[in-house]
């Protein structure tokens, strides 16, 4: 065998060998083109962008996603989103069909109606069951039994009994949509172990995650570039956004979930954090932790050894706003242990 002959035959091997090992499985575990544009529908749907959304559902139509698919993803956001969500969707979604007139969109199959005399709650209990794999009783349900008759009835029953969108689809959308809500971390959770339990992998949840933070833009302010300047100082991955130039230093900072930034001092110079989004945390050392949400504000005084950022289970945005002082400088100390982050809710 010539040495042409030899390298084509090594060529192939090591193809072979890429496609039945780690290539495979790791094309397994991304999100499919359908998967992904399920995400953008229903992030752009739940924050209520229709600017994007006319883009995001153009885009779905374009790659394979069905009429009667997308319209599935718009009516069950009334369920997580709120009716005037899922009516604004659906609006925008007549007007891109109305424009798309020439492009013989797939319409694909009906959603199905379930027989008049179907016993709704016990369907919907079934299905509830195969979805997470347990029972839900006692607690909210037991003290408001009427919004236990409703998820059964009319989003495990009338919605998810409708087919078009497999449980794992519905699943896919239901995570974007409250990725995308503030303050609804529980439920995220909830539905990202559900997400799991009807076959997403870790890797397909982080990339739901992934997705629907560029929807998230850190806010009304922006969110900005990767913060590359002082990404030694953090764990994890956060975005700077300056928002002036001269005179009194602001910015934009904004912390993927579990990113938090090191033990730190501001010498001379104090600090005041507005928080705009999400929920994160602040801490003075020796003081026990201190939550965050929107509309929060923090004092720092100089030479005060802290550190703030996000919490697990959410994005979190807040402006630093500080006076430029004479010599005044940031010390860089130690992380924040894995361990100290994890006491916290």
């Amino acid at each position: 065998m010539n040495l042409k002959k030899l390298l084509t035959a090594a060529i192939a091997l090591i193809i072979a060998a890429g496609i039945f090992t780690g290539e495979k499985c790791m094309a397994k575990d991304v999100l499919t083109k359908k998967q992904q544009n399920i995400v953008m529908i229903s992030s752009y749907t739940a924050k209520g962008d229709l600017i994007n959304l006319e883009k995001a559902l153009n885009k779905g139509l374009d790659e394979g996603l069905t009429v009667n698919e997308i319209k599935e993803i718009l009516v069950q956001a009334y369920a997580y989103c709120g009716f005037p969500r899922s009516l604004n969707g659906l609006s925008t979604f007549m007007q891109v069909m109305d424009s798309r007139k020439d492009k013989n969109d797939k319409i694909g199959e009906e959603g199905k109606i379930l027989p008049k005399d179907t016993d709704k709650f016990t369907y919907g209990d079934d299905v509830q069951f195969k979805l997470t794999g347990k029972q839900f009783k006692g607690g909210v349900f037991e003290f408001a039994p009427a919004i236990d008759r409703y998820l059964k009835e009319h989003l495990f029953a009338d919605i998810f009994a409708r087919g078009v969108l497999s449980y794992q689809e519905r699943e896919v959308a239901t995570i974007a949509f409250l990725s995308t809500i503030k303050g609804v971390e529980p439920q995220l959770n909830s539905h990202i172990n559900v997400g799991k339990h009807n076959g997403l992998t870790d890797e397909q949840v982080d990339e739901i995650l992934k997705l629907t933070s560029s929807v998230y833009k850190g806010g009304d302010f922006g969110l900005g570039a990767d913060n590359t300047a002082n990404e030694k100082y953090f764990t994890g991955k956060s975005y700077l956004n300056p928002l002036t130039k001269e005179g009194v230093s602001s910015a934009n900072v904004t912390f993927e979930p579990g990113c938090r930034n090191n033990w730190h001092i501001h010498h001379k110079d104090g600090q005041i954090l507005l928080v705009t989004e999400g929920r994160g945390y602040y801490q003075e050392w020796g003081k026990p932790a201190r939550e965050l949400k929107a509309g929060d504000v923090v004092n720092i005084p100089p030479e005060v050894k802290h550190w703030h950022g996000a919490a697990k289970d959410s994005w979190f945005s807040h402006i630093a706003i500080s006076v430029p002082a004479e010599g005044a400088s940031t010390e860089w100390l130690e992380k924040v242990s894995d361990k100290e982050y994890s006491k916290l809710k």
